[in-house]
């Protein structure tokens, strides 16, 4: 339940401003001039906020779309992100949001048109590589998780397809894939899953659904004809991880059709220094940021022989049932790497 909602007042009669908030009857409207008074401010406690969020309204300003950086290419051309919303409902330990921002509030912006505008624009300028450009989705918040108040997936995914030489991925944890099943698959749209064995979900991946859950909604996505990735990233390392993560592969691919599988990546827990040691101070009894780490040229990650070791082990695990060339492997210390 959301209790109190911001406003920009340049925003305020904007239609999904008006849909999004009228979800939520009650809760107390405030409008601000620009968000960036309210996210931005200092004064603020993310661990308190997190246990009841409010809700920001905006419009996004400046430039919506951003080269992704290499080591995220999973194969295609060009590749850039956008992101129609800040914060994520889930509670995951490693998440850098919580490193990044001072703010667990959630921030939509709803000027859906004008990042689409972008999109275009930027395929239109690749409309003669070789490749699709791919558009990536759900790095600063969850593509789906909120989806049932932002209709996020059900506005961009059919504008998608008058967009031929466009990718776009949603990258979630989510079960609310019911905007995507009311509708044709389209060839141009893969939905990637982020897991993890159940039993580091449930100790690190807080609110998100099990992974059972997300088997399941994969699997009715695959047989509905949808494109589908798997995202073990990160793979977290912990005593019983060789287990859990063959009992993990070992569901996930008897469940799924490994031969329609987009694509596999697979990377390590890596961080920032700065993010690390907010999120440290968060959780300063945790066993996720202390177990295994290093600190190397500005970024936390597991030390280079136990990040050797786990991509290794789970890529193996994963060679078992997809091609080598779906494959993609994100060291910290060697680039990107298609296996």
């Amino acid at each position: 339940m959301v209790d109190v909602i911001y406003i920009e007042q340049e925003i305020a009669e904007h239609p999904r401003t008006v849909a999004i908030a009228n979800r939520y009857p009650k809760a107390k409207r405030i409008e601000i001039e620009r968000y960036g008074e309210v996210f931005n401010s200092h004064a603020q406690n993310f661990r308190i906020q997190k246990q009841n969020p409010s809700l920001i309204l905006a419009a996004k300003q400046n430039k919506k779309i951003m080269p992704t950086p290499s080591q995220y290419e999973t194969g295609g051309g060009a590749h850039y992100y956008f992101s129609h919303m800040l914060n994520c409902v889930y509670d995951c330990r490693y998440c850098f949001l919580q490193g990044m921002l001072r703010s667990a509030n959630y921030l939509v912006f709803v000027n859906y048109e004008d990042f689409l505008e972008d999109i275009r624009t930027l395929a239109a300028q690749h409309k003669n590589d070789e490749k699709p450009v791919w558009f990536f989705s759900g790095y600063d918040c969850d593509s789906l998780a909120y989806e049932p108040v932002t209709n996020f997936a059900d506005y961009f995914v059919p504008e998608f397809a008058s967009i031929p030489n466009a990718v776009l991925e949603l990258r979630t944890k989510s079960t609310q894939i019911r905007s995507l099943l009311k509708r044709p698959a389209q060839d141009n749209v893969v939905i990637a899953y982020s897991l993890s064995p159940e039993r580091v979900s449930q100790e690190v991946e807080i609110g998100a659904p099990s992974l059972a859950k997300r088997v399941e909604a994969l699997a009715k996505l695959q047989s509905n004809g949808w494109r589908i990735g798997l995202r073990f990233d990160p793979i977290v390392w912990h005593q019983d991880y060789l287990n859990d993560y063959r009992e993990m592969i070992d569901l996930v691919f008897k469940t799924l059709d490994a031969r329609l599988i987009d694509s596999v990546t697979l990377g390590g827990f890596r961080l920032p220094k700065g993010f690390y040691k907010t999120m440290h101070k968060l959780h300063p009894e945790h066993w996720l940021f202390s177990a295994g780490l290093d600190d190397k040229s500005g970024m936390v990650t597991y030390t280079e022989s136990i990040e050797a070791e786990v991509l290794e082990n789970v890529g193996r695990m994963c060679k078992e049932h997809v091609d080598a060339g779906a494959l993609f492997v994100y060291s910290s210390f060697e680039g990107n790497n298609n296996e």
